[in-house]
């Protein structure tokens, strides 16, 4: 194929204008001496911490208790290293001002170290979400088939490893996390969430889990539910009011059937209630309660019906 070189003297120029722009769009760019966390990395770290939660169901086939063991230490030393740089890659940028003197990668050890010692736990809560998956869905065949396929499963194992890190007060890499399963799931749950054990997204796609949102033990979203904000209060100075509960609280035992919205920080929906499909709420609803919008009028034509097609 000819290519025309007068064409390629000009990428001189591009370089020069969106060089320019570096400066004048404003802060969208990270330019400088101390390194952001990879995506890329955060990405491989989740899969080996998957790795540990669920042995057996990824990259590493023909696990036995007599080599486990060996497996376990190995993934473990090596999120012990990889953590505490990311980490420490996240705390440097996060704060507007570094000092010299301050020993961010020792911080991040120590925060890498309080994620690795809670696996156990995660493992016991993680196990809990998959059996509610199981005893929700009869089409679920078994628990192997929650863990491979399930797109709420895996939402929801992304989310409680990036929830510990947010507890931690580990900046950006707990959102990270949440949008990278985003991306691959469709299911939007933000990390500082707090959400109880049994906790099972049936289908999933367009779920959205605000940041404040509170859910209960035993709940059961399926897709397109929002848990969202009612609006966003400003301050004097016209910015927006972050440090409040925008997101509603969701008690034990809640159902909330497919597309309903319910809005609001002071939104509580009451333990064991069913809220039906499409049902928009931005107020309060007693426990055990059933909301379900009125029927829609329907409407049908056969053929040979007064204007209806021939």
């Amino acid at each position: 194929m000819a290519t025309d070189i007068r064409l390629k003297e000009s990428l001189a120029t591009l370089v020069t204008r969106l060089v320019d722009t570096y400066e004048a769009c404003g802060p969208i760019h990270h330019l400088g001496h101390s390194p952001l966390p990879s995506y890329a990395e955060i990405v491989e770290i989740l899969k080996d911490l998957r790795e540990l939660l669920y042995p057996g169901y990824g990259r590493r086939q023909n696990l036995h208790l007599g080599n486990v063991s060996y497996h376990v230490g190995d993934l473990v030393d090596s999120l012990h290293d990889r953590l505490t740089v990311q980490i420490a890659r996240a705390l440097r940028h996060d704060c507007t001002a570094p000092e010299p003197e301050t020993d961010y990668e020792a911080q991040a050890q120590h925060m890498a170290m309080a994620l690795l010692d809670r696996l156990p736990e995660l493992r016991s809560v993680l196990a809990d979400d998959a059996q509610a998956a199981y005893d929700g869905d009869p089409a679920a065949k078994g628990l192997d088939e929650i863990v491979f396929c399930y797109p709420g499963f895996a939402a929801v194992t992304v989310y409680r490893i990036a929830h510990v890190l947010h507890e931690l007060g580990v900046p950006l890499i707990p959102r990270m996390m949440t949008e990278y399963a985003h991306s691959k799931t469709g299911i939007d749950i933000h990390p500082g969430a707090t959400i109880g054990r049994r906790f099972f997204i049936d289908h999933g796609t367009g779920v959205v889990i605000g940041e404040t949102t509170r859910i209960g033990e035993g709940v059961k979203l399926y897709q397109g539910v929002t848990l969202g904000a009612l609006s966003f209060p400003k301050d004097e100075q016209g910015q927006l009011v972050r440090d409040r509960k925008r997101h509603p609280t969701i008690e034990d035992g809640v159902v909330i059937y497919a597309n309903a919205t319910i809005l609001g920080g002071d939104t509580i929906i009451g333990r064991g209630s069913i809220i039906g499909s499409s049902v928009w709420l931005t107020r309060s609803v007693q426990p055990y309660t059933t909301v379900t919008i009125e029927n829609p009028r329907l409407r049908e034509r056969r053929p040979g019906d007064q204007g209806s097609p021939p």
